[in-house]
């Protein structure tokens, strides 16, 4: 059959299985979002306030359902407004793509109206991108999007069209996706050199990464820790791949991770890092990093071996198919001395409370998980609320708690919430946030309204930029530079300016008789909490130090 341009790029969507997708129209778009319009029975699109919103949405529908999310924009700042988005995406391996439309192929290069080259911007930022100025190259470039963007380490891809090919005509045909690239062969000489390190340690301690979840290999990891008798720390991008009451779970591991995985880390005999990376926030010293340890590190991405921190032995390949080989023959063991030493730094953990402030970040985030189930999915955005709902939350399950964890995006949250709320219906939403961070995109409340989507938002309001206020306090002999903006802003007044309903909390019983409100709502809700300027995220390891340096109190 004949199709459109247009037509074409709705016709790939649906051969990809892709029901929701997230974006704004403009000038050279109208094309496509003529298209979304009469497809609308099978496509939902979902506008937002701001392309960059549409972006974060896209990522938090793709981490909460495991799908590929998928955003629109137009040519110029619609398509700059997605990089903060797409870089987002890009740090932290998720599935993406984006499709912007650009001006007529006789308007590129004489600075058209809204022109911009988004493939040179986005080239450091995507897995891959592709310029289509030809009918004849739009459907093999969007279903090679789909391919890349899920294939070996996932993450976001490109396709910019320019207007004329929108338009223009060719012959089309529906196929199934293509198939995804063949995974690293991984050699059996690895996985057997890496089992016997494993076999012969007395004190190891596994590195749990993003890479756990991409791969669907949660059961085979629990499996390994648990035959093995091997404790396990975890990153951001993991929180949940391993139950909160399981005694092998050491918590979140790095700059503000727990003692007990930090001190396991610095004294184990082997450190098995799976589907992590060694980022600066977990390897802040790298030539102090596991210095008493074997470390082996199995990983989807070559890069990624050696990149920061020098391994004793590799294995490329997905994580999933390791464990699944490994696992038979990995002995059963005990190790009782090490976990005693284990069990003598977790007696040290302890909720360090800076201030005598009624409202604790602690209390808040304990009270969220008594009043919701396993079922609820937690949404953050970037800085001591983060870090707070990291350490506290009781996370039972994978994918329930979406963060922006490589990029660090502070605004990240409420678009994401929005994502994941329309990809995971049947889930209770809680989106925690604090002032700084909820000021950048709140402009999405309006989106929340108009699909009246029931997100209950926390915010942890301190009136300051509190993690780079807490460093200014510690490091900078209290020079608060632009950390104290003095805003003025009424929470709740401007939840119900948006049509959401807006509560404020100075008190744990005020705050757990807004969130019995907030339960019951049908709609979007903000809970205003006043918690202290002073309060600190502990423990905490400053930057290029060691876990000797650790501030714990």
């Amino acid at each position: 059959m004949k199709l459109t341009g247009s037509q074409v790029v709705t016709e790939v969507l649906l051969d990809h299985g892709v029901d929701t997708v997230f974006g704004y129209p403009g000038g050279t778009a109208l094309n496509i979002f003529d298209e979304l319009y009469k497809y609308s029975d099978r496509i939902k699109h979902v506008l937002t306030a701001h392309e960059q919103g549409a972006a974060h949405a896209a990522d938090g529908y793709a981490r909460a359902t495991g799908k590929t999310g998928v955003v629109f924009s137009t040519s110029g700042p619609g398509a700059t407004n997605l990089v903060t988005g797409i870089a987002t995406a890009f740090m932290d391996s998720i599935p993406l793509v984006a499709i912007t439309a650009n001006v007529p192929d006789s308007l590129i290069g004489r600075d058209a109206f809204q022109e911009i080259c988004i493939t040179g911007v986005t080239l450091p930022i995507t897995k891959h991108n592709y310029f289509v100025n030809r009918i004849e190259d739009l459907e093999p470039a969007l279903r090679e999007a789909f391919r890349i963007a899920n294939s070996g380490r996932k993450g976001p891809v490109l396709v910019d069209i320019t207007k004329d090919v929108t338009a223009a005509s060719i012959e089309f045909t529906n196929k199934p996706p293509m198939e995804l690239k063949p995974l690293p062969s991984m050699e059996k000489e690895d996985i057997a050199a890496i089992v016997k390190l494993i076999n012969a340690a007395e004190k190891p301690v596994a590195y749990v990464g993003g890479g756990v979840v991409a791969s669907d290999a949660c059961k085979e990891l629990v499996e390994l820790l648990e035959k093995a008798d091997i404790p396990a720390a975890y990153t951001l991008m993991a929180a949940g791949v391993i139950g909160y009451d399981n005694e092998l779970n050491l918590g979140l591991v790095g700059m503000h991770g727990s003692v007990a995985a930090n001190r396991a880390m610095d004294q184990a005999d082997l450190i098995i890092a799976l589907g992590a990376r060694f980022s600066d926030r977990v390897a802040l010293s790298p030539e102090k990093f596991g210095r008493r340890a074997k470390i082996v590190q199995i990983d989807i991405d070559k890069s990624e071996i050696n990149k920061n921190v020098m391994v004793d032995k590799s294995c490329i390949g997905d994580v999933k198919e390791f464990l699944q080989r490994a696992l038979p023959y990995i002995e059963e063991k005990k190790h009782q001395e090490w976990h005693e030493r284990v069990a003598g730094w977790r007696s040290k953990e302890r909720v360090v409370r800076t201030t005598d402030c009624q409202l604790h970040p602690y209390d808040i985030i304990t009270k969220l998980c008594d009043m919701t189930d396993e079922n609820t999915l937690y949404v953050t955005d970037v800085g001591q609320h983060q870090m707070w709902a990291a350490q506290f939350i009781k996370h039972n399950k994978a994918k329930k708690f979406i963060t922006s964890g490589g990029l660090g995006t502070m605004g990240f949250g409420y678009g994401a919430a929005i994502g994941a709320k329309l990809g995971c219906p049947d889930d209770r939403v809680i989106h925690i946030t604090g002032d700084g961070s909820f000021h950048m995109n709140l402009n999405e409340a309006c989106t929340a309204v108009s699909q009246n989507l029931p997100i209950i938002t926390v915010i942890m309001n301190n009136r300051v930029l509190g993690m780079v206020y807490q460093w200014q306090t510690i490091f900078y002999d209290k020079r608060y530079s632009n950390t104290t903006p003095e805003r003025k802003t009424d929470f709740v007044k401007l939840a119900e300016a948006f049509g959401a309903e807006g509560y404020r909390a100075d008190t744990i019983e005020e705050f757990e008789a807004a969130m019995e409100k907030a339960l019951k709502a049908t709609g979007p809700v903000w809970i205003d909490c006043t918690i202290s300027r002073e309060e600190r995220v502990l423990p905490m390891i400053p930057a290029n130090k060691s876990v000797e340096d650790m501030i714990i109190d």
